[in-house]
């Protein structure tokens, strides 16, 4: 019972996120396409991984490779999705783009991807050291509270993201026990549920900001 209803979550997560991100797309303003293209890059990464994993409960055969580069490209593709973010950010707010600002979001998400692309992940085997799934999220997390800093910062002025901020912060404390205890505790990655559940929050922000603005 447990597979099925993790089965109809993913599914009914990835049809969302896609579904949001044609929707903006199409009726979106120039400027906040941008957001139809962020949820498409969470969907469309999330499915590399999220569609091994279904097809591993139902069909009797050896998706570690593929369940292993399937997390590579959601870490890859999640950085790029924080980035987005950050741009989202500048074009709803009033502040000036700050040069420090964006040279730190930049490195911290070249590092992330670099730390990713490291061969002792060992993502083929989908058995990568613990170790190292330490090290490459730490960039992410300081890239996380960049944007909840940035977002936090906008929360009363732009209506649609008053609670973005909280929902990143949130999908970062569900996702941290995930990487630290989830291999000594399989239950920990549970909370993979609410932290999905927070990314739809976010998209769902971004659809209600370019409804506003149309």
């Amino acid at each position: 019972m447990k597979v099925y209803g993790e089965t109809i979550f993913d599914i009914v997560y990835l049809l969302t996120a896609v579904a949001i991100g044609i929707y903006i797309l199409i009726r979106a303003k120039t400027h906040h396409r941008l957001m139809g293209a962020a949820a498409l890059i969470l969907g469309c990464g999330d499915a590399f991984h999220l569609v091994p994993r279904m097809l591993n409960y139902f069909i009797d055969s050896d998706f570690s490779a593929a369940l292993g580069i399937g997390k590579l490209v959601t870490s890859v593709t999640m950085t790029v999705f924080y980035i987005c973010m950050y741009y989202i950010y500048l074009k709803v707010s009033s502040c000036a783009e700050s040069k420090k600002m964006t040279v730190c979001v930049w490195a911290l998400s070249a590092i992330r991807i670099a730390l990713c692309l490291m061969p002792q992940n060992r993502w083929i085997t989908n058995d990568g050291p613990l170790m190292w799934g330490i090290i490459r999220n730490i960039p992410f997390v300081v890239l996380g509270l960049l944007i909840v800093l940035l977002y936090w910062s906008v929360r009363k002025d732009v209506k649609a993201f008053g609670n973005v901020w909280l929902f990143v912060t949130l999908s970062f404390l569900f996702y941290i026990p995930v990487v630290i205890g989830a291999e000594a505790v399989p239950l920990l990655g549970m909370f993979m549920l609410p932290k999905t559940v927070c990314y739809v929050l976010i998209l769902l922000a971004f659809k209600k900001q370019s409804e506003m603005e149309n």
